[in-house]
């Protein structure tokens, strides 16, 4: 097939090219590359260096002769360019990553927040209105997030993105299925509520053919094909705005840096390695909806656990100490979350689950780099109303110089 990876110089967009490429699809990236100038504004770099996109499919057809093509184009912002490419490409499938992926980024400040809706929003209106126009049949496969359930305790699994509900008429009950209610707990994770309802339209008005992956947090370093050479690493976000919980608590074991937990950690959240990622989107691809069919809904992710659950078997694992901070995050601080994920099991996923062997890989890559880390940027301060940020540690260290008068 011939696939169109939407913001593949990312964190999982990236390792997806490669691992489709490896199977022997003809590859094309469209990314405005925004992510790497983000780490700009943000004054903080991957803890894994990264080559230019341009170098890194260099080194991918140096390994193994595959060619991956890199196209330098926004999504958001040039709708012409996205229609006139897709119109002349006309790819099988399109998967679509390309939007900003921090929910901490995303509560920053009022910028963050209209940065973050019109990148996100627009690139996902865009890109559905031009495939309508070029009239593909191409097979469209989004990355969304577990998050637009929202985080609170509802007491039964969470079905793969439709509920089964009752509704009293003037005739009696009537069975129906809808949309599972969406509950978002950031301006992020809003962007992809306003994502399935965009996609419910033009399924249902324009016979697109859409499949849509709830994610959990993804954690892990390597892929098969980013571990041939050096150069093809993929990026690692320790940072509190990027850094996701799992992966940023092995870098804090790693550099001897305490193991910051928000609140009680009592928050449950769903979690998936990033080789069971690029899996899924393959997987996901083979499984394709007929026009006319309804948005496909997966729950991509493999396990879950509480927070403090994770910094306890870490702690364990590394002899690393926790610290008890005030969460910057406006959420319950106890919550339960049992998920469905019966539709990938049935096409053959064979999860990878938290292993030591695994977590100690990601310890020894931070081990590796770190020399590369700015401990400074390692708190998460990003806060998400103003109260709250009153009460942001940005010292878990305790190095702060403070007075004894």
């Amino acid at each position: 097939m011939r696939i169109a990876v939407l913001g593949g110089d990312g964190f999982v967009g990236w390792p997806t090219a490669l691992h489709l490429s490896d199977l022997g699809h003809e590859v094309h990236i469209i990314d405005n590359l925004s992510r790497r100038w983000i780490d700009t504004e943000l004054g903080v770099q991957s803890l894994t260096p990264m080559d230019s996109i341009q170098e890194r499919c260099r080194i991918w057809h140096q390994e193994t002769g595959r060619r991956i093509h890199f196209h330098l184009l926004d999504l958001a912002t040039e709708y012409e360019r996205l229609k006139l490419w897709l119109g002349e490409s006309r790819p099988d499938a399109v998967i679509h990553f390309a939007e900003q992926r921090a929910a901490p980024y995303s509560m920053k400040t009022d910028r963050h927040k209209v940065y973050t809706v019109n990148n996100n929003t627009n690139a996902t209106h865009n890109l559905l209105a031009a495939l309508v126009e070029t009239g593909i049949d191409a097979h469209l496969v989004h990355l969304g997030t577990m998050g637009v359930y929202g985080y609170s305790t509802v007491g039964a699994p969470i079905p793969e993105g439709y509920l089964d509900v009752v509704i009293d008429t003037p005739n009696g009950p009537r069975e129906q299925q809808i949309l599972y209610p969406t509950r978002p707990g950031s301006v992020y994770h809003m962007t992809k509520s306003l994502d399935q309802i965009l996609f419910q339209f033009y399924a249902q008005n324009d016979g697109l053919r859409i499949t849509d992956l709830h994610q959990g947090i993804v954690w892990g370093t390597h892929t098969d094909q980013t571990r041939r050479h050096e150069q093809l690493i993929n990026r690692f976000d320790y940072d509190g705005d990027y850094g996701t919980v799992l992966n940023r608590f092995l870098i804090q074991a790693a550099i001897d840096y305490p193991l910051t937990v928000h609140g009680t950690g009592g928050q449950t959240r769903a979690f998936i390695h990033i080789q069971d990622c690029v899996r899924c989107i393959e997987l996901a691809l083979s499984d394709a909806p007929k026009s006319g069919e309804r948005v496909r809904i997966f729950n991509q992710m493999t396990e879950t656990h509480r927070v403090r659950d994770l910094a306890e078997m870490v702690s364990g694992m590394t002899g690393a100490k926790i610290a008890w901070l005030p969460n910057p995050r406006k959420e319950a601080d106890e919550n339960d979350l049992i998920v469905t994920n019966d539709q990938f099991l049935s096409l053959g996923l064979q999860p990878i689950t938290l292993a030591e062997g695994l977590l100690a890989e990601v310890v020894d890559v931070a081990r590796k780099y770190a020399h590369r880390i700015d401990r400074s940027r390692v708190p998460a301060v990003s806060a998400w109303t103003k109260d709250l940020a009153q009460r942001v540690e940005h010292d878990p260290e305790g190095k702060r110089l403070r007075s004894v008068s």
